[in-house]
C-alpha cells in the first residue's frame, strides 16, 4: 500500500516530531509519556523502512517500547494509525493493543479510515 501525502499532511508530522524532540531529555519520551499529561503514552512515528518488512525489527522495537512502557508504569499506550495495513495491525495486536475508535479522516492527505489502538499497562 503506498500512501500519498500532502505538504500540510507532512508539515504537521514535522511540528509534532520537532516539539516532541524538545522533550527527549526526560526519561519518560523513550516513548511519548508527557503529551497529555495524565499516566497515558503515546506511541508516535513508529515508522520502518520498507527493507525492514519482515526482519524482526518492528516486532522487537515494539518489544522494547512495551517493556519501557510497562517499566515507567504507564496506565495506557495509545497509537493512531489507518486502516489497511494488516501487518502492523496484526503486530499491535500481539503486543495487547485493541481496537478502540475509528473514524473517516484526512490527517494524511486524503479520506480515509483512522484508527486508535490502546493497550492497558501491566502495572
Amino acid at each position: 500500500m503506498f500512501l500519498v501525502v500532502d505538504r500540510i499532511s507532512i508539515a504537521r508530522s514535522a511540528a509534532g516530531l520537532a516539539e516532541f524532540a524538545g522533550r527527549l531529555h526526560e526519561v519518560c519520551n523513550q516513548i511519548d509519556g508527557q503529551d497529555q499529561g495524565n499516566n497515558d503514552a503515546y506511541l508516535r512515528w513508529f515508522i520502518l523502512d520498507e527493507g525492514c518488512r519482515g526482519t524482526g525489527t518492528g516486532k522487537r522495537l515494539l518489544n522494547e517500547a512495551m517493556a519501557f512502557s510497562d517499566a515507567q508504569g504507564f496506565s495506557t499506550v495509545q497509537l493512531w494509525t489507518f486502516s489497511g495495513l494488516n501487518a502492523a495491525r496484526r503486530l499491535y495486536e500481539s503486543f495487547g493493543f485493541t481496537l478502540t475508535k475509528e473514524w473517516q479522516g484526512d490527517q494524511w492527505g486524503m479520506m480515509m479510515t483512522e484508527q486508535q489502538f490502546s493497550r492497558v499497562g501491566a502495572g
